[in-house]
């Protein structure tokens, strides 16, 4: 007789291995665990959120005054992992937040950077409910290959937390112990951090996040703002840090635009005096452009997917708010550090937001550093590289004319040295065309030799009278040109008469003499119109082909 054989019904069975996988593993970042933790907090609809670091006992807490847990939520929902309360379609929305948490893993950054953690929670008018996770534990838990069934969290102790208990009506304790060395960071840098990364608690006041005591406001970041040279903000952000922003500007040395783009996003773009002004402290933390979703950082520095390989990037900061990122479709790695690249509707935001915003940034950057005399962009063709350098040249030489802060004047002078700019980059770029282009055929006349005519003799003769007559005026005795040949008192009418008559005729001459009048008013400093600049321009570029031919012989 054959045996009856009973069906069996088969079940997933998990090794807590996953959690290193998951979590454990994933999570570099002390920021990123923060970031979890006041998450969370929001998402349980809590005004505030304490943080309170010992450094000296190598411990952290973070405290809320939210929804709190039951002993059932505290099972079925925090333990549950994969659990989501967008699971049901309710996305926050409905009590003024739009839920912050997705993928219900997040939680397990919590285990990444203490060996022992404890969690307690409690509704209103309830008991403290919880337990401990020791890391130690649940790595022999793992190595033995458990279950989670088979893994309990330990008995949470009130002599190690009961302090942050006082007072506490409602809401979590995660208490952290035995931290790693992510708190090794002084307060002002984790103040800084949070006040960057978590702009919710900056933009909505309803949220608050406090830092042993201190609330996380805009004036964590004001070294940032004192060394920020310009903004643009891009539709409508209200927030505090921007409002602060321009208070503190001034024409002297500000400057700020509006930026329309899609309506669905808002932020702004600011510019620092240099780079290293972005850097966090002695850290190796750098201040960029940050994408933020529902108020919490979701994609670090956005120029990295974009990048334009241009000088401005180094000195740009900002945040951009696209919340229609989070539209039902999960666009964030696992470890919550990112968005997925290939994401179809992030590569458009990106693509538009370069197109939109980020190349009138760079255009306004290189014009307004230029306009406030500061180097601006070399790799910006618009502005041809010899004018650009002899604009920077200026702008060094001129600081020794503005006089001091608060000089009845000072406007007035300084708006007479502004006039000079545009002159300036182009006369000085061409002073030095002259020097070197008539310096060349002083050593072509010299190398080969060739004879010096009576006319050139006669002008040399002339020319050292007057600097003669010109020195015993000036009481001065010493030599001036650096040679005494007579060619260093020639200029380019005689020194291309002297090539075409003592050599194949090169057609130096006749440029020569339409070069003349024009470069004797930029040699003794004139203004030239915009007719003369563009001849002197075009008659030079012959001149300058013709000494490169004859040089080449």
């Amino acid at each position: 007789m054959t045996k009856k054989t009973e069906p069996v019904d088969f079940t997933f069975n998990i090794s807590l291995s996953i959690l290193n996988h998951l979590g454990r593993n994933l999570y570099r970042s002390f920021t990123t665990v923060l970031g979890e933790a006041i998450s969370n907090s929001w998402d349980a609809y809590a005004k505030n959120v304490w943080i309170y670091i010992n450094k000296n006992e190598k411990s952290f807490c973070i405290k809320d005054d939210g929804d709190g847990m039951s002993a059932i939520d505290f099972q079925n929902k925090f333990l549950k992992i994969g659990y989501s309360k967008r699971k049901d379609g309710d996305d926050g929305s409905k009590r003024g937040r739009r839920y912050i948490g997705r993928k219900g893993i997040g939680k397990l950054a919590l285990l990444s950077c203490a060996e022992r953690i404890t969690v307690v929670s409690k509704v209103v008018g309830g008991e403290y409910i919880g337990g401990v996770i020791d890391n130690s534990g649940l790595d022999t838990a793992i190595t033995n290959d458990l279950s989670p069934q088979d893994y309990s969290l330990g008995k949470w102790e009130r002599k190690k937390i009961g302090k942050y208990m006082e007072g506490h009506s409602k809401g979590t304790i995660i208490y952290f112990e035995n931290s790693k060395d992510e708190i090794r960071h002084s307060l002002v840098f984790l103040k800084k951090i949070v006040a960057l990364y978590f702009r919710f608690s900056l933009i909505d006041t309803s949220f608050n996040i406090f830092i042993n005591d201190e609330k996380i406001d805009q004036e964590c970041l004001k070294e940032l703002a004192e060394k920020t040279e310009f903004l643009w903000e891009i539709n409508e952000l209200k927030d505090p840090y921007i409002e602060s922003l321009k208070k503190g500007f001034s024409t002297e040395k500000n400057e700020k635009k509006k930026l329309a783009f899609r309506k669905d996003v808002r932020g702004f773009i600011a510019s620092v005096e240099r780079p290293r002004d972005l850097k966090i402290m002695t850290t190796d933390e750098k201040i960029g452009i940050d994408l933020f979703v529902n108020g919490r950082m979701r994609e670090r520095d956005i120029l990295r997917h974009i990048p334009t390989a241009r000088v401005v990037e180094s000195y740009l900061y900002g945040q951009v708010h696209f919340d229609a990122l989070d539209n039902g479709v999960d666009r964030f790695t696992s470890s919550r550090e990112g968005v997925i690249s290939d994401d179809p509707e992030f590569k458009e935001f990106l693509a538009a937001f370069s197109e939109k915003i980020l190349n009138h940034v760079l255009n306004d950057w290189d014009k307004w550093r230029t306009q406030h005399k500061k180097d601006g962009d070399p790799d910006n063709e618009d502005i041809p590289k010899k004018e650009r350098k002899s604009r920077e040249l200026f702008n060094l030489v001129s600081d020794d004319y503005s006089p001091p802060k608060g000089s009845k004047n000072k406007s007035k002078i300084d708006g007479w040295v502004a006039d000079l700019a545009s002159d300036a980059q182009h006369n000085f770029a061409s002073y030095a065309d002259c020097f070197i282009s008539e310096n060349l055929v002083r050593r072509y006349i010299e190398e080969k030799p060739v004879a010096l005519s009576p006319q050139a003799r006669n002008e040399i003769t002339q020319r050292k009278a007057n600097e003669d007559a010109a020195k015993t005026a000036g009481n001065i005795s010493i030599d001036i040109r650096h040679t005494g040949r007579g060619t260093s008192y020639l200029d380019m009418k005689y020194l291309a008469n002297l090539v075409d008559k003592n050599d194949t005729p090169t057609g130096l001459h006749h440029d020569a003499k339409e070069y003349k009048p024009i470069r004797d008013a930029l040699m003794h400093t004139s203004l030239l119109t915009s007719v003369a600049k563009l001849k002197l321009k075009t008659v030079y570029e012959n001149l300058k082909g013709r000494i490169n031919t004859l040089l080449a012989k």
